[in-house]
């Protein structure tokens, strides 16, 4: 199977990349990989599997990223996702809380290749979709460059189509998951001399990339770039990608479109008994840095969560912003 090339990404983040944030990004970028939240391989087999996979059509390409150790429950979490329609399942091998080190997974798998190993073998044997690895460089007192060769030789042997590296350590004592996405140093060279070592295989990038022309310079050296907080809390550079890095030539944003296109949305998940927030939450870092967007923000933070708020308010929202784009006045 053949892993998209030069791929780029908004990272999965919990409690943000749920699917009316993806819904969202998919109105900037039609070329871009998401990431759902990570979901547990229990929820998927036991929970709610509309409300934790439920996803819409135009999100395509879409992956699907597991968290779990156990193989065969990997395997139908995995076979329960590509029936969903996902176009990619992710296993996660990086995520440092609290709450995956007590179910012996996310980053502590990095201590255990093998287990890790099994689980894509038998989720590769479950699934005729792209199944790839989210990991760190190492954690806690491990030797990057034993660590990151060990883990990438024994899930590519089991059939991985791809690596994904968070080029920082995981500190799985004394950090708490927001401190291990700043404090540990990037090693962007590390991930680096991975890809130089399986020059045949898909290896992206993830960590502290901050904006596009630092992504395009990832992509001198690796296959893929991953952006995560600066993607979702300055989303609007998300418009721009599919022009600078995938080399297509589009119109413009048709910021007027995402408008309507976002109303629609809310008015659907309202009526199917959800709240305004949920959607306009995701969109709060939309035009970060853009004349009017203090404005914006502020009338979808205290109008969405107001009693008898509507779709309307990201129209009034969305009018702050007159001067992004005189389309915005159709």
């Amino acid at each position: 199977m053949t892993y998209p090339q030069h791929t780029f990404a908004v990272a999965p983040m919990m409690d943000w990349t749920d699917r009316h944030c993806r819904f969202l990004h998919r109105l900037l970028t039609k070329q871009s990989l998401l990431y759902t939240e990570m979901v547990v391989a229990d929820a998927v087999i036991h929970g709610d599997r509309d409300r934790l996979l439920g996803f819409d059509p135009v999100e395509h390409p879409v992956a699907l990223q597991i968290g779990g150790s156990d193989p065969d429950k990997l395997a139908e979490a995995a076979r329960i996702g590509a029936d969903f329609g996902y176009d990619e399942i992710n296993l996660n091998c990086g995520c440092p809380s609290d709450r995956v080190q007590s179910g012996t997974f996310g980053a502590c798998l990095m201590q255990t290749p093998e287990v890790v190993a099994k689980g894509v073998a038998e989720m590769r044997s479950a699934v005729s979709i792209p199944v790839t690895v989210k990991c760190r460089i190492g954690v806690d007192d491990q030797d990057p460059e034993e660590a990151l060769d060990s883990l990438a030789s024994a899930v590519l042997d089991a059939g991985a189509d791809a690596l994904w590296v968070h080029a920082r350590k995981a500190w799985l004592q004394g950090l708490s998951p927001k401190e291990n996405r700043d404090i540990p140093p990037l090693d962007y060279d590390r991930v680096y001399r991975l890809k130089q070592k399986f020059p045949h295989v898909f290896i992206g990038i993830n960590g502290g990339v901050q904006d596009l022309n630092q992504a395009a310079e990832h992509l001198r050296h690796v296959d893929g770039v991953m952006m995560g907080r600066a993607a979702y809390h300055n989303a609007a550079q998300l418009a721009d990608v599919d022009r600078l890095i995938y080399g297509e030539e589009l119109a413009p944003v048709d910021w007027a479109d995402v408008r309507d296109a976002m109303m629609e949305h809310a008015a659907r998940h309202m009526a199917a008994g959800g709240r305004l927030v949920h959607v306009t939450r995701h969109m709060i870092g939309l035009f970060q840095g853009v004349p009017g967007a203090r404005r914006f923000r502020q009338i979808l933070s205290e109008r969405s969560s107001q009693r008898g708020a509507g779709p309307e308010v990201i129209a009034e929202a969305f009018a702050a912003m007159d001067g992004l784009d005189s389309r915005l006045a159709a």
